[in-house]
C-alpha cells in the first residue's frame, strides 16, 4: 500500500459520499441488490473508488447471484487480501493494494478458470466503460454483511 486515502478520496479523485467512506474506509458492506453494477454489462474496466487504481476487467465479471457484483478474476497487483474474522466469520477481505480501501471478500465457489469469486461493494468501485473504436486500458449501507 503506497497512498492512504481520506474521505476525501486519494489523488485528484472526487470526494467519496458517506456511503463510499462507510465502505472503502470502515470496512462496512452496501446491502445486497442495491448496487447499479450488478446489471452493468458494457466492455470496461472497473477501478478503486477512492484512487482510482485498476481492478478487474468487465471480462471477468460473471452473474453470481449473490447480490453484489462479481468476478473471477481480479487485475494483478490490482488487489490484495487478508484474514477477516469479524462477524463470527472466517473469510478473506480483498482491498486495493494500492490505497488499502474495503473492497468486499473474495470466496473459493467461483467459476472456472479460477475458481474464484470477488464479492465486491460496487460503492466500492469506479465502472469506465471502454469507448467505441478502443480497447479498455489499464488507464444505504450495512455494516458486516454475508458476501462483500
Amino acid at each position: 500500500m503506497t497512498k492512504e486515502c481520506s474521505s476525501g478520496g486519494c489523488g485528484p479523485r472526487a470526494p467519496l459520499t458517506a456511503e463510499q467512506e462507510q465502505i472503502l474506509l470502515g470496512h462496512g458492506t452496501e446491502y445486497p441488490g442495491s448496487s447499479p453494477l450488478n446489471g452493468e454489462k458494457r466492455q470496461g474496466t472497473y477501478h478503486c473508488a477512492a484512487c482510482g487504481t485498476l481492478l478487474f476487467r468487465s471480462t471477468a465479471k460473471y452473474e453470481s447471484g449473490s447480490g453484489w457484483p462479481s468476478f473471477w478474476a481480479a487485475e494483478p497487483e490490482g488487489v490484495a487480501t487478508r484474514r477477516d474474522t469479524s462477524h463470527g466469520m472466517v473469510r478473506q477481505e480483498v482491498h486495493c493494494a494500492e490505497c488499502g480501501g474495503h473492497l468486499g471478500h473474495v470466496f473459493p465457489d467461483g467459476p472456472p478458470p479460477t475458481g474464484l469469486r470477488y464479492c465486491m461493494n460496487g460503492l466500492a468501485l469506479d465502472f469506465r466503460p471502454e469507448q467505441p473504436g478502443k480497447a479498455a486500458s489499464s488507464s444505504s449501507v450495512e455494516q458486516g454483511g454475508w458476501c462483500a
